[in-house]
């Protein structure tokens, strides 16, 4: 008690400076002033939302679940552009040609000048199949005129038809590079499918976090104010003692101190409100909506706290099985898998069969063979028939005139190739990513286990901290009791106050923690969770947890 004496006089001191700061700052000690900086605004909208309505906001608006689902729709136009390479491809050609020439054949007749001109059409296509075979089809028509005597046909008009086809028997037959590359493109666009699951799991975890931490923070301005409130009383009654002379002026320096650091409190538990504010609108709000940032976000659902038996083993096997990561590596598998099909296929010898056919007609006017020396003959020429189109398109039709080939072509490189080295790559690519996927299912059933840990820790601690505040409750009532009787000073029920305060604030904080676990525990076997209550560790939302 001496030394609690001595030490009066620098506490009155302090306490001094303090409570005309709080004083000029605040008010008068009696009562709650808020600065007008954090206080409330009359015609601030406000929104009243449940946890499950955040989240449905935040899967409709959140900027972060937007982008990602843009992603699978780009990966489909991958997957478009890849089979792109198996659309058929048609062409056409149309060309006419006109060509003076020297006579030098005396059979040509007795013009010094060949004169001949051409008009040329046709179209034709081109596909690979999705088998690895290949055809080419196509049509061609021509008129030729010349006055070149050695000829029997002027004009000339023909018709062509030509089809080619090669199919590979061992490289590029299972497999080639079409084919791997559409395989690819399919298991990237899988993976742009995981990765908007596990976008939208993170968010969903990420906004209730953010709602138990609003729902805390209101909960702990609420404590703030109580003990502030409990301040305030006790400095009011030792005001009056004062006042009636029971108790020396000096006695209440005490109560004014703790009005103020109370005071103190209940402006930092409303700045961490604001901010817990834009943390939740952040992730549940698209920054176009009107008074985004001026809307006030009342969270309706208080802190639950029921208490739930963590089965450690089922979480194991279960995120082993849904896991985003897990998914994600074992896709990557499969396209290692795809690689190495390809380039074992590319290092067989390269064998194709190719069958050729054409068919051809021929039409326009036919003229009678003449004595080239004789120009008697020449001037006398008959015309023996004509020949329309049609009838050269018969010719075609019935194959008047057909040619065909088949043959096998063999293919095969002296010494090492880049498939081979290609292969080697691709397998060590594969047993690398076995690895990785080992090692990250390794991770995973050690991050579910953490969590199942810290559910139980934090169920613990919210018993603790409940039957802390409990307890702080009865002292401070004990306390209250031996001050009334005059058996206590001042100094022990402001303890006992500061001590309520404190277990208030930790029964609030652990039942926040406590649901906070719950949802990383829900959401660690969708998705990996950095420390529990930390944030994600992969992209998907926007703004903290």
């Amino acid at each position: 008690m001496r030394q609690q004496s001595m030490c009066r006089p620098r506490i009155a001191v302090i306490a001094a400076a303090v409570f005309s700061f709080t004083v000029s700052a605040f008010g008068q000690p009696g009562q709650l002033t808020m600065p007008a900086a954090v206080a409330p605004q009359d015609a601030q909208p406000t929104r009243h939302l449940t946890v499950d309505e955040a989240v449905k906001l935040a899967l409709d608006q959140n900027l972060g679940i937007q982008i990602q689902r843009i992603d699978p729709q780009i990966q489909d136009e991958g997957v478009a552009q890849a089979r792109a390479a198996w659309l058929p491809n048609l062409s056409s050609t149309f060309s006419k040609n006109s060509n003076n020439t020297q006579n030098t054949n005396s059979l040509a007749g007795g013009s010094s000048t060949i004169t001949s001109g051409q008009f040329s059409g046709g179209a034709g296509v081109t596909e690979v199949l999705p088998w690895g075979g290949s055809y080419t089809a196509s049509w061609g028509n021509t008129r030729s005129t010349t006055n070149n005597l050695s000829s029997t046909f002027n004009p000339v008009i023909s018709a062509n038809l030509a089809f080619n086809y090669t199919q590979p028997l061992l490289r590029n037959f299972s497999i080639d590079g079409i084919r791997q590359t559409v395989a690819i493109s399919r298991k990237v666009r899988d993976i742009s499918d995981v990765n908007l699951h596990a976008a939208i799991v993170q968010t969903s975890r990420n906004v209730k976090n953010a709602y138990w931490d609003l729902v805390y923070q209101i909960d702990n301005l609420k404590a703030a104010q109580e003990s502030l409130g409990l301040a305030q009383q006790s400095l009011k009654d030792n005001t009056r003692r004062v006042e009636i002379g029971t108790m020396a002026p000096i006695d209440i320096v005490d109560a004014k101190v703790e009005v103020a650091r109370n005071e103190e409190a209940v402006i930092l538990a409303q700045e961490a409100i604001e901010q817990a504010q834009d943390t939740l609108r952040m992730l549940i709000f698209d920054p176009k909506t009107p008074g985004f940032w001026s809307m006030k976000i009342d969270p309706t659902d208080t802190v639950p706290f029921q208490a739930q038996k963590i089965d450690a083993e089922a979480a194991v096997h279960n995120a082993l099985d849904r896991r985003s990561d897990l998914r994600a590596a074992r896709i990557t598998i499969q396209e290692s898998d795809i690689n190495i099909r390809f380039f074992r296929n590319q290092i067989l010898p390269d064998i194709n069969v190719q069958t050729n056919y054409q068919a051809s007609g021929i039409g326009g006017v036919q003229l009678q063979p003449v004595n080239i020396f004789d120009p008697a003959a020449l001037a006398a020429r008959e015309i023996l028939s004509q020949r329309s189109y049609a009838a050269a398109l018969g010719d075609v039709v019935r194959g008047s005139y057909p040619f065909w080939s088949f043959g096998v072509q063999i293919n095969y490189p002296l010494g090492t190739s880049t498939s081979k080295a290609n292969l080697e790559r691709a397998k060590l690519q594969y047993a690398q990513s076995q690895t990785q996927l080992r090692n990250i299912e390794m991770q995973v059933v050690s991050q579910v286990r953490s969590v199942a840990r810290q559910v139980e820790a934090n169920q613990k601690r919210v018993e603790s901290a409940t039957a802390s505040r409990e307890l702080a409750e009865q002292k401070l009532a004990a306390e209250e009791k031996k001050f009334a009787a005059g058996i206590r000073e001042t100094f022990f029920v402001f303890q006992a106050q500061r001590d309520l305060s404190t277990a208030r604030t930790a029964e609030v904080r652990a039942i926040a923690d406590y649901n906070k676990s719950l949802v990383d525990f829900e959401a660690v076997q969708e998705v990996a969770v950095g420390g529990g209550s930390g944030s994600i560790t992969t992209a998907g939302s926007t703004g903290g947890s």
